[in-house]
């Protein structure tokens, strides 16, 4: 029988992680084993960690409502706007079911806003924003699982 993990432990790390600049932070006790990797937001592209996601998402509920201007055989994960999963976990585009979502394509949003949230051990974590600009692509639907370096939304 496992023990449950204490998120407030794993949110207090997260909190260290962001606050001291670390890419990565390692916390091991008697009971469990949590690593943390913060991805990189550059302007500069980053190869995808990933060869190919397990699951393929398409923004076929959001594609009629602007078309993209971004040629379908771009990866988009080397795109500077690309905002990426910062974890493994589950994504949500609004903080409920009966909530709007945080961006539709169309929205402009600057630096620092919420785009997502990616459930991960039973905690909801903003994905935000790193530079402003027009969403322009969503590539995930809500209860997509999505990994580490997943593109999630692109902003021009």
């Amino acid at each position: 029988m496992s023990n449950p993990i204490d998120t407030k432990i794993v949110n207090k790390l997260a909190e260290i992680l962001d606050k001291n600049g670390l890419a990565e932070l390692e916390y091991e006790t008697e009971n469990f084993r949590v690593s943390l990797v913060k991805s990189r937001t550059t302007a500069t592209a980053c190869p995808a960690p990933v060869a190919e996601p397990t699951a393929v998402a398409a923004p076929a509920t959001q594609a009629p409502e602007t078309p993209a201007p971004i040629a379908e055989d771009i990866d988009v994960s080397t795109l500077p706007g690309c905002v990426k999963s910062p974890m493994v976990g589950v994504v949500y585009l609004s903080s409920d079911p009966n909530s709007a979502n945080y961006v539709k394509i169309g929205d402009t949003v600057s630096e620092g806003d919420t785009v997502c949230l990616i459930e991960a051990m039973k905690t909801f974590n903003p994905v935000k924003a790193h530079q402003g600009g027009r969403v322009t692509k969503i590539l995930v639907e809500s209860g997509d699982p999505v990994e580490f370096g997943e593109p999630l939304v692109v902003i021009e």
